[in-house]
């Protein structure tokens, strides 16, 4: 376990804290490791209710660690790090919150997808920037946001990579509630609380109903999304994105067909 995901135990919920703020709690395969391995926990563990995942009051995350991937996966992907967290967080039967503020990149926002409930605050950046990495969407993102929100949106957040704020997430029917940046992890482990409180066999039948009319379907996406995932991180324009996002400038993707 790695001191960069710290875990808590309390009243019947598991708080996964992501904990690297010096490097905007950008994600390695150590950490995915822990994230997976907290899920897994969580779902063996009767007397677990439910999974907080928060950061700070300033940063979820920025992502991927890009000087990490680069590299590539270690693996097919459902047996990397990442690719074994996001399918236990797509099929986790118990129910799963999530605090966020600051920046949430790439995975930063594709993993809130597969969280029933999610809280951000008014501090919050959400972004896909796959497209502006040679990259292509990740986490189920391709299958969810286009039948969420309408294809024109998805493909604006999907394709152009911009920005958006809490507001905007709202009104997309992304998350459930905006709040102050200090006040955020207090709401969503107050919801938390009321989640534990309840019939636990209950909760975990209404989530499986919801997740039921794409579960097949979602799991087939986000296997073709981690195996093109891949073959993009090899490519030339993610090598050149990648050399630019060292290098502090724009990438240049005039040369490329």
């Amino acid at each position: 376990m790695t001191d960069l995901v710290l875990i808590e135990k309390s009243d019947r919920i598991l708080t996964v804290r992501i904990n690297r703020l010096d490097r905007k709690n950008a994600l390695t395969h150590a950490m995915y490791t822990a994230l997976g391995d907290a899920l897994a926990a969580a779902e063996n563990d009767a007397d677990i209710r439910c999974v907080l995942f928060t950061g700070s009051e300033d940063c979820f995350t920025a992502g991927n660690d890009l000087g990490e991937f680069a590299t590539g996966l270690p693996g097919a992907f459902e047996e990397t790090p990442v690719g074994r967290f996001l399918l236990l967080l797509a099929t986790a039967s118990k129910p799963v919150v999530a605090s966020v503020n600051g920046p949430a990149v790439g995975i930063g926002t594709t993993m809130l997808l597969h969280c029933d409930l999610v809280f951000a605050g008014t501090n919050t950046r959400f972004q896909m920037p796959f497209a502006n990495l040679g990259l292509c969407p990740e986490g189920g993102s391709s299958l969810l946001l286009p039948s969420w929100i309408g294809r024109p949106r998805a493909a604006e957040l999907l394709m152009l990579g911009g920005a958006f704020t809490a507001d905007d997430a709202a009104r997309l029917g992304l998350i459930n509630r905006v709040c102050e940046p200090a006040e955020t992890e207090a709401r969503a482990l107050d919801a938390c609380k009321q989640l534990a409180n309840q019939a636990p066999a209950a909760i975990r039948a209404t989530k499986e109903l919801l997740n039921r009319p794409t579960l097949n379907q979602l799991k087939e996406t986000m296997l073709a999304e981690g195996e093109l995932f891949a073959e993009r991180l090899k490519s030339p324009e993610a090598s050149e994105a990648f050399r630019a996002f060292v290098e502090k400038r724009q990438p240049d993707f005039s040369s490329f067909e």
